[in-house]
């Protein structure tokens, strides 16, 4: 199983980008990943927040291919422990052949063509998150669910 991150827009803060580097270099050590940046929308002036996640929404689908296994990261997503987490990464490698893609949206949130691709939601906390924490706290718990599975002395109960 491949893992793909894609995001909606760069980490433009140099201590947060810098931190997530770090885990998802780390996370690569578990998890063969690959990390898509999908580049804002330059905000049209009328446009609407639809037209906007319509957009992001094309390219953020342009990113996955069939097959694969589509996670949203969402605020009304399934919530996890960070154990349970690394039961959900353990049981998809067993169980997918192909990428499981984990997607961070933009702004306004997804397009209903995202919503209906997506195969799970997934809520990293229930508060809104700025993408760039959410990017963090993404590749941070990556990290953290390869050291549980592998029964490393990273995550403490």
């Amino acid at each position: 199983m491949k893992v793909k991150l894609v995001s909606v827009g760069n980490v433009r803060t140099t201590a947060v980008a810098e931190l997530c580097a770090m885990y998802l270099k780390r996370a690569e050590y578990y998890f063969p990943l690959t990390v898509v940046n999908v580049p804002d929308i330059k905000v049209p002036a009328g446009a609407t927040h639809d037209k906007i996640k319509d957009a992001e929404g094309a390219r953020i689908l342009a990113q996955t291919s069939p097959g694969d296994f589509v996670v949203l990261l969402d605020e009304r997503g399934r919530e996890l422990t960070s154990r349970a987490f690394a039961e959900f990464m353990e049981r998809k490698s067993i169980e997918l052949s192909r990428t499981l893609v984990f997607v961070i949206g933009g702004p306004f949130g997804f397009s209903r063509g995202v919503y209906d691709r997506a195969d799970a939601l997934m809520s990293l906390s229930r508060l809104t998150l700025p993408h760039e924490l959410a990017r963090l706290f993404f590749a941070e718990q990556l990290y953290r669910a390869g050291t549980i599975i592998k029964g490393e002395q990273y995550h403490h109960d």
